[in-house]
C-alpha cells in the first residue's frame, strides 16, 4: 500500500505538527469562504426548487418533489429554515406523470418569503458547508495514506481553492456533497479492501448509501466496487496487490447495507416493488412515443415481460426519478456549446468543460502526475490503490458524456474531482524524493491554481481558465449553469442603488427571482426582429436595438431564439459578477447596430 511508511526518508514526525496546522487553517478558509459567498449570492434556478421540495419532505414525508435527484442534500438544507420560519404555498402542487410542479413551487416560495428569501437561502446554504468540509478532509486523508503528508496538503489544496468547488459548495444543490460523500466511500471501501474487517465494512456500506441518498450518479458505485473487488480477488496472489482477497461476505454486506441506508433516507417509501407496477414517462423506459413528451401519460415496457415480477430493491420516488431524468434528457432544449445549439448535444461537451473551466495550475499538475506516473514509478501506489482510485472518476466520466441529450452542466463531472485531486497529489512526492526541478513546477503550478481562483472569488460559477480568457470570454464557449445561473442579482442590485443616472433599466434576468424581490425596478428589454423562419414577436414595443440603460443575463443574451443576440454587438459599461452585463446604449450605437441588421435607423423612424 501507498503509505506513509514507505516514504523515501524520516523527517515526518517533525512535520506532522505542522502538516495538522496547516490542514486546519486551509479548512478554516474554505469554510469561511463558502460562508461569505453564501451570503452574497442570490438564488440560483435550482436552488428554490431543491428549497422547497426539502420543506416537503419534512413537513408531508413525501418524496415525489425533485424526485430526479435523491433528497438527502435538500433535506439537510431545509432544516434551519424549518427552524427560522418561512412561508409557503402549495397551491400549485400536481401528482401528474412526468411533472415538475418543484419549480413552480420554489417561485411560490420566493414570492411569499420576499427578500427575507435571501436570508433564508444562505441559512440553507450555510447547512451544507459541512459537506465541502468533508470532501476536503478525505482529499487530505486518502492523498496522505497513498503518497504521504505533503501530498494530502496538495490534494486539500486543490479541492479548498478550486473555484468550481468554492462555486458549487456554496449552495444547496447537490453537485459537491455528491462528490463529497461519494469521494468519502471511495475511502471507506478502499481501507477495508486493504484490511477486510466487518467494521470497516460496515462504514464502507454506511458511506455507500449516503453517496447514493446524494445524487443517483452514485448508483455506478454498487456495479463498479462489485467489479474491483472481483478484479482484485481473482489478481491478489499472483500481483501482491493484498495479502488476502477481500471476503465475498463483506462485500455482499456492503451492497445490502448501501441499499438500506438509501431506502432508509426515504423511508422504505413503496421499497421493492414490482417493475412491472411503475409508471414511466421516459421513451426508454415507457416503450413507447405514444403521447411521448406529454405530461400525464405514461407506460411500463417490462409490463407482461419476463423482467416484470422483479421486485427493484429500492424506493419507488427513486425509481421514478432514474425515470423522469431520462425523460428530461430526451425532451430537453437544445445545448450550448462555442456559440452552436444543438439538440443532439457533443460526447465530449464534458471534456471541453473540464479543459476551460479547470484553473491551468491545476492541468499542469495533473500533466505532471501523468509523466511521474510514466517515467517515476517510485511517485506511484500500487497499481490496485490507484484502480480503486481511477475507476469512479472513469466511470462518471463515461456516464455523463454518453448522455448527449442534455449537455447543460459542467457540474454533472464535479464528482470526479475529488479523485482527481487524490490522484494528481503524487506530484508532492518530490519533496521527499529531494526533486527540485519537480517540486519548483508543483509549486509554482498550485500557487497558479490559488491566485486564479482568488482573482474571481467570490465569482467562482462563473470561473473560465485564461486559455479561453478568463471570465469575462467564458460566455462564447459554455452558457447555463456553467456561467450563469442567477446568483448575480444582489450585485446588480447593489450597481443599481449606486447609480441613479440609470433609470429606467430593463432587465431580462436568468432566474428564478423576480428582480423587484431584490428591489430593482425594470422594464422589458426590447427583443430583436424575428429570423427569417420565425413566427414574429407579438407586442406593442417597437423592435431593437433601442437607446437606453439594460442589464442582461448571459444566458438571456444567448438564448438559442437569438430574442437578445443583438447586445453582442455592443461592450458593456460594467457587470454584475461574471453573469449580467449592464449596457448604456445611445443612439448612435442603436443606429450602428441597426444599420448591421438591416433595420432602419431610429431618426428615420421619426
Amino acid at each position: 500500500m501507498g503509505s506513509e511508511e514507505a516514504l523515501p526518508h524520516s523527517s515526518r514526525p517533525a512535520r506532522r505538527g505542522s502538516v495538522g496546522v496547516a490542514a486546519t487553517a486551509l479548512l478554516m478558509f474554505h469554510a469561511a469562504a463558502l460562508a461569505y459567498s453564501a451570503l452574497c449570492h442570490s438564488p440560483t434556478w435550482d436552488e428554490p426548487a431543491h428549497l422547497v421540495s426539502g420543506i416537503s419532505h419534512w413537513e408531508f414525508g413525501r418524496w415525489d418533489l425533485y424526485r430526479v435527484n435523491p433528497p438527502l442534500v435538500r433535506m439537510i438544507a431545509a432544516l434551519p429554515v424549518l427552524a427560522a420560519g418561512c412561508e409557503t404555498d402549495w397551491r400549485h402542487f400536481t401528482e401528474a406523470s412526468g411533472a415538475r410542479p418543484e419549480f413552480i413551487l420554489g417561485k411560490q416560495l420566493v414570492a411569499a418569503n420576499g427578500p427575507r428569501v435571501f436570508w433564508l437561502t444562505a441559512l440553507a446554504r450555510w447547512s451544507c458547508i459541512p459537506f465541502s468540509l468533508l470532501g476536503a478532509g478525505v482529499c487530505f486523508w486518502w492523498a496522505r495514506d497513498l503518497y504521504g503528508p505533503v501530498a494530502g496538503l496538495l490534494a486539500l489544496g486543490l479541492w479548498v481553492f478550486d473555484p468550481n468547488v468554492l462555486g458549487h459548495a456554496s449552495l444547496i444543490t447537490p453537485d459537491v456533497a455528491a462528490a463529497s460523500l461519494g469521494a468519502a466511500a471511495g475511502y471507506a471501501f478502499w481501507r477495508w479492501l486493504a484490511r477486510p474487517q466487518w467494521r470497516r465494512a460496515l462504514v464502507a456500506g454506511l458511506a455507500l448509501g449516503l453517496a447514493a441518498a446524494a445524487k443517483t450518479t452514485w448508483a455506478v458505485l454498487f456495479p463498479l466496487w462489485t467489479a474491483v473487488w472481483a478484479i482484485r480477488a481473482v489478481d491478489a496472489r499472483r500481483t501482491g496487490c493484498a495479502s488476502l482477497p477481500a471476503p465475498g461476505p463483506h462485500l455482499a454486506a456492503i451492497l445490502a447495507i448501501g441499499l438500506y441506508v438509501l431506502n432508509a433516507v426515504y423511508s422504505f417509501s413503496g421499497s421493492c416493488r414490482r417493475l412491472d407496477q411503475f409508471q414511466f414517462t421516459s421513451e426508454a423506459l415507457s416503450g413507447s412515443r405514444a403521447g411521448f413528451g406529454r405530461i400525464g401519460e405514461s407506460g411500463n415496457r417490462f409490463s407482461g415481460t419476463f423482467w416484470g415480477p422483479v421486485r427493484l430493491p429500492l424506493p419507488e420516488d427513486y425509481v421514478l426519478g432514474v425515470d423522469l431524468q431520462r425523460r428530461d434528457f430526451e425532451t430537453t432544449p437544445c445545448s450550448y456549446l462555442r456559440g452552436e445549439w444543438r439538440r443532439e448535444g457533443w460526447w465530449y461537451y464534458y471534456l471541453y468543460a473540464l479543459a476551460v473551466k479547470v484553473p491551468l495550475g491545476t492541468w499542469t499538475l495533473v500533466l505532471a502526475a501523468v509523466w511521474v506516473t510514466v517515467r517515476r514509478r517510485s511517485y506511484s501506489a500500487s497499481w490496485c490503490d490507484e484502480w480503486v482510485l481511477l475507476a469512479p472518476m472513469v466511470a462518471v466520466l463515461v456516464l455523463v458524456s454518453s448522455q448527449t441529450g442534455m449537455n447543460h452542466h459542467f457540474r454533472y463531472v464535479l464528482p470526479v474531482f475529488p479523485f482527481a485531486f487524490i490522484w494528481t497529489s503524487k506530484v508532492a512526492r518530490a519533496v521527499e524524493f529531494r526533486d527540485r526541478g519537480l517540486t519548483a513546477v508543483a509549486s509554482v503550478s498550485l500557487a497558479w491554481c490559488v491566485g486564479a481562483s482568488l482573482w474571481v472569488y467570490p465569482h467562482g460559477l462563473s470561473y473560465f481558465n485564461e486559455a479561453v480568457g478568463g471570465a469575462k470570454n467564458g460566455h462564447w464557449h459554455l452558457t447555463n449553469s456553467n456561467i450563469d445561473w442567477g446568483q448575480d442579482l444582489l450585485y446588480l442590485k447593489k450597481w443599481y442603488d449606486e447609480h441613479p443616472e440609470a433609470r429606467p433599466l430593463a432587465v431580462a434576468y436568468f432566474g428564478t427571482c423576480d428582480p423587484r424581490t431584490a428591489g430593482i425596478e425594470g422594464t422589458v428589454p426590447p427583443p430583436s426582429p424575428p429570423r427569417p423562419g420565425m413566427a414574429p414577436c407579438f407586442s406593442a414595443q417597437p423592435s431593437g436595438p433601442l437607446p437606453g440603460w439594460y442589464a442582461m443575463s448571459v444566458n438571456e443574451i444567448h438564448r438559442h431564439t437569438g430574442e437578445y443576440a443583438y447586445f453582442l454587438r455592443f461592450e458593456p459599461v460594467a457587470m454584475a459578477g461574471y453573469s449580467i452585463y449592464i449596457y448604456h446604449v445611445t443612439r448612435e450605437e442603436a443606429d450602428r447596430v441597426r444599420r448591421e441588421l438591416g433595420l432602419p435607423e431610429l431618426r428615420d423612424e421619426r
